[in-house]
């Protein structure tokens, strides 16, 4: 349909649309996944701009250095272990099979040896809540329970930064500058308020959208917007 939905504009690989990567300090990941289980030191706390956690540089004593999301209450110079063996205590990386139910976790692996994807935002936990034989349950901070290999790896503790969300902007320029650190829209403008060119529900000089708000299934690209396949709409009752 020719509209110039901001879907469609990222998928042009202008710089304004790609990751500025070059000024982010590095991967946060667990060590490489094996058997042995080494002890490391903090040696430095980061701030990086792709993750909305600090980030803690740890030295291994298998010479291995990596960065890893940092939890609350850890400080330069503290010790922290590794591997199947490790004891329970914050900051650890253990698989879920030996981490006892109720234990607060966090960068847990989608699957075995990823370094971690899951529960990474700031002041964000999971919980160990059940298991069977090859899996492991835990308490996702949505509220949702998700089942893991048994082999996947977590942290122990909480995320640090935790009260990063409760400063407010207070400024468009402070959310400007926030935003360009990690190379995201804004501002984000509703589609009601464009013109009739720019979105389907654009035009009228109206705040009236003119249509209905769940996209039809076989609607092309342009004219996708709205409610995509919602299971349900309107107040839950």
């Amino acid at each position: 349909m020719g509209k110039n939905l901001i879907s469609q504009r990222r998928g042009k690989g202008t710089p304004r649309y790609r990751s500025p990567s070059f000024n982010f300090v590095g991967a946060a990941t667990h060590r490489k996944l094996d058997k042995e289980t080494v002890s490391g030191i903090i040696v430095d706390l980061v701030d990086c701009p792709g993750h909305s956690a600090p980030l803690a540089a740890v030295r291994y004593s298998n010479g291995e250095r990596t960065f890893i999301i940092a939890p609350e209450g850890v400080k330069v110079g503290d010790t922290l272990s590794s591997g199947v063996e490790a004891t329970i205590a914050i900051g650890n990386t253990i698989p879920l099979k030996n981490i006892p139910d109720g234990t607060l976790v966090y960068n847990v692996e989608n699957s075995p040896g990823d370094g971690g994807k899951l529960i990474r935002s700031s002041g964000t936990f999971g919980k160990v809540i059940a298991r069977t034989e090859h899996t492991v349950k835990v308490l996702m901070p949505s509220t949702k329970e998700k089942e893991f290999n048994h082999d996947c790896r977590a942290q122990v503790g909480v995320v640090a930064g935790s009260g990063r969300t409760e400063k407010p902007f207070l400024k468009a320029g402070a959310r400007h500058y926030a935003r360009k650190a990690r190379n995201k829209m804004y501002p984000r403008v509703c589609g009601v308020s464009m013109n009739a060119v720019d979105h389907p529900y654009g035009g009228k000089s109206s705040h009236h959208k003119g249509k209905v708000t769940i996209a039809p299934k076989y609607a092309p690209a342009g004219r996708k917007v709205g409610k995509i396949r919602p299971r349900r709409t309107g107040m839950k009752r």
